[in-house]
């Protein structure tokens, strides 16, 4: 066979296979179409007329459509298709009132064209002139069905099962229906599904489930006592601990409905707010100001401690909540509150405060009992009254304390000469006396408008020009650097040729004081002593120079005048009555040569050039010395000297010959004042860390007008010599570091004391002016 043979039987074949699919196809149609025509002639027969519709649509007062090609027939329930159409306010023909649907919402002709042209199943509700409609769609083979039902009075608005079965599957908390009988959930929406972890929201995917027991067991009770039911639970969801407020509520039908609030946030708020209410009261019951709140019924609803202790009341009445006029009469009869005359229209004054709610001026209280209380009134947030009660007695007296001693320093600044004023850390004058105004020539009322440091330097400057001046003061004034603010002082000459000598010093509260003081009559004073002070400095001088140049003058002839005495004395020839003027002459001379040697010893001690030559020295011998060079003295005027030392003095350290003067100086004093037949006593003991060196006579002792300056110069003077002799035992016992003492009483003798430290410190004294 050949290609064209090939070719030729395969078209063939082609050809054949077509006719046979086409011929297929026309038995295919006609079938269908025979179908078609008869259900066409059953719905025909189905909607023929009310009477034949099916009864439980007429039951429900409901209308079904059906829709093909965009035409709407009645199938069944002519009543409710007017019921239907009365409500849209359009004609009772079905394709009016699907016309009517479609224009209540957009989402409602969405939902229709979807249903008649895909075949979407829907459901939902529709809005009317006259109230709601219910409508559900569902397709069957080439028509779409339509099922309205109007709502009545009571179900007008009500969502239908499934939506408000997606309503309460968007809320958060868990909801669910229990049985009444076990209280085990029956229906729940998608929170409860996801809390307990079931799969669906079916009876059988929640058997068992529970969301909590006490939850279970409250629908159980709901249902028992056909009543609300709610309780508060901390359940752990999600990992974490929150706070449901669980309410049951029976539902007619059977079966209770239990939804969950969750209220974590107000519990943690709530428990906030209480541990800041315990806080609260807590610091008011530390505070010293007494604290009460009364309700909006005007009872006690808060106290602290202070308000207890500060009237007395008793915890446990305070406890029963008295109301605010029980109160002001428990104190009245206690006398706690101030005294009035209408007591009655006081309380009722009182009392009607509660009625203002604006702002209230403090009240001061003045007890019987002395004290003064501050009483603060605040209308209170949630309502009442807050009272606070401050007792200001010592406030009170500190102020006037404080006024006082403000009064008291004004007027001690008045009274000052120098020129004072006081600046604050702020450069503001806060104080100044009357010197300030009449040292710089103005008025208190210039200061005052002056106002700062900058002001009273304006004030000032006529009288003083130096600006350089007044810029380093504000330093001490302003400047904030401890530095700079250091005390400070100085001297400035003013425009009229006075020298004021300033000071300031900064104040413990950040003030500073500045003060001024014209010296310049001091200056001038001091000027005319810095030249007295040179004359009498020239004057010591020539007085120290003539003195050691006449002692030496008569210290030659003296010698010589005592030397050629004693050898008349031991010459022979010489009657008994010669021998008596030449030991007179004797004697006057070594009287006077002692008076020279004291003359020169207090000048050098005056002038600070005497030097002591510091030794040991046995007191015990110092004594016997003493008494040996005056023991002929003592012999001729017939007195007795006696040495009484204790055994234990021991040394001292001291210059020898100095101390021995002392001591010469004080028999010889003792000798002239003793009569024949009296006695003179040399003493020394060890007491207290000193020697005591006593020489005692009883001679007619010192007058007491006399003994207060029988150490001073001259005063010896009327028993011959200079008197300078007790002064000079004052001046050598207090360079050895010690002091002289007298104790005497007129006809009974005196006693003259040296106290002589045991390690004394040379130089103790202080050298005299004068001569």
């Amino acid at each position: 066979m050949t290609s064209y043979d090939l070719i030729l039987a395969a078209a063939a074949g082609a050809v054949c296979l077509a006719l046979c699919v086409t011929l297929w196809s026309l038995g295919q149609r006609r079938r269908f179409e025979a179908r078609i025509a008869a259900l066409k002639a059953r719905l025909v027969l189905q909607g023929g007329g009310e009477d034949d519709a099916p009864a439980w649509v007429e039951a429900f007062d409901a209308a079904v459509l059906a829709v093909e090609d965009g035409q709407a027939r009645l199938a069944a329930g002519a009543e409710g298709l007017s019921a239907c159409a009365q409500v849209l306010g359009v004609a009772a023909e079905p394709q009016a009132v699907v016309a009517a649907l479609a224009a209540t919402d957009p989402e409602n002709a969405h939902k229709l064209t979807a249903l008649f042209e895909r075949g979407e199943a829907c459901v939902f509700e529709a809005r009317g002139n006259g109230g709601w409609i219910s409508i559900e769609g569902r397709s069957a083979g080439a028509l779409a069905w339509l099922r309205l039902a109007p709502a009545s009075g009571g179900e007008a608005g009500l969502p239908s099962a499934p939506r408000f079965a997606a309503f309460v599957d968007s809320v958060a908390e868990p909801a669910w229906i229990a049985a009444a009988a076990d209280g085990q959930p029956t229906w729940a929406n998608d929170a409860f599904v996801r809390a307990v972890g079931a799969t669906s929201a079916s009876a059988q995917a929640l058997a068992g489930k529970s969301f909590d027991r006490a939850a279970d067991a409250l629908a159980i009770e709901a249902a028992e006592t056909g009543e609300r039911r709610e309780t508060l639970r901390w359940i752990n969801l999600e990992g974490r601990r929150r706070a449901f407020r669980v309410s049951a509520q029976p539902l007619e039908g059977g079966g209770v409905g239990v939804f969950c609030v969750d209220v974590t946030e107000i519990e943690d708020v709530r428990d906030a707010f209480k541990k800041h209410v315990e806080a609260h009261d807590e610091t008011l019951n530390h505070i010293a100001e007494a604290v009460a709140i009364f309700s909006q019924t005007r009872r006690l609803s808060y106290h602290n401690t202070a308000f207890a202790e500060l009237w007395g009341l008793e915890p446990a009445w305070l406890a029963e909540r008295p109301t605010h006029g029980e109160v002001l009469d428990r104190l009245r009869q206690r006398r706690r509150l101030p005294e009035t005359i209408d007591y009655a229209g006081w309380k009722a004054a009182e009392l009607t405060r509660y009625e203002d709610l604006g702002p209230q001026a403090d009240d001061l209280w003045h007890l019987p009992d002395g004290r003064t209380l501050k009483v603060v009134r605040q209308p209170h947030p949630l309502g009442g009254m807050l009272l606070i009660y401050s007792d200001i007695t010592g406030e009170l007296r500190l102020k006037a304390q404080y006024n006082a001693l403000i009064q008291v320093q004004q007027a001690t600044l008045d009274k000052l000469n120098d020129a004072v004023a006081v600046f604050g850390s702020d450069g503001r004058l806060r104080l100044h006396n009357e010197a300030f105004e009449t040292f710089w020539n103005v008025s208190a009322f210039a200061l005052e408008a002056a106002g700062d440091f900058e002001g009273v330097v304006e004030l000032c400057v006529p009288r003083l020009h130096d600006l350089a001046f007044w810029r380093e003061l504000k330093g001490r004034v302003a400047d904030p650097d401890p530095q700079m603010r250091a005390p400070t002082s100085g001297e400035v000459r003013t425009s009229d040729d006075r020298i004021v000598v300033y000071q300031s010093r900064p104040l413990p509260d950040g003030a500073t004081l500045i003060a001024f003081a014209d010296v310049t009559d001091t200056r001038d004073l001091q000027s005319a002593l810095a030249d007295r002070s040179a004359a009498l400095a020239e004057a010591e001088r020539l007085k120290r120079d003539f003195v050691g140049n006449v002692s030496y003058e008569l210290r030659t002839p003296l010698t010589t005048i005592i030397g050629y005495s004693e050898l008349l004395e031991r010459a022979d020839g010489i009657s008994e009555r010669g021998r008596n003027h030449v030991a007179a002459v004797r004697a006057a001379a070594t009287q006077l040569a002692r008076s020279i040697d004291d003359v020169l010893d207090m000048a050098q001690i005056d002038a600070g050039e005497m030097a002591l030559e510091i030794e040991d020295i046995r007191v015990a011998d110092l004594l016997l010395n003493a008494q040996e060079r005056a023991l002929k003295d003592a012999q001729l005027g017939a007195v007795t000297l006696a040495v009484e030392c204790e055994e234990d003095v021991g040394l001292i350290r001291g210059d020898a010959k100095r101390l021995a003067q002392t001591l010469a100086h004080l028999v010889d004093n003792a000798l002239r004042q003793t009569p024949p037949g009296g006695r003179v006593t040399l003493q020394a003991r060890r007491a207290l860390g000193e020697v005591r060196l006593d020489v005692s006579d009883t001679g007619r002792g010192v007058p007491f007008h006399v003994q207060a300056h029988i150490f001073d110069r001259f005063v010896g003077r009327d028993r011959g010599g200079p008197g300078l002799g007790l002064a000079l035992v004052k001046a050598l016992v207090e360079l050895h570091g010690g002091w002289v003492a007298l104790e005497s009483e007129p006809g009974a003798g005196s006693t003259f004391t040296c106290h002589l430290p045991e390690t004394q410190q040379p130089g103790a004294m202080q050298p005299e002016l004068g001569f």
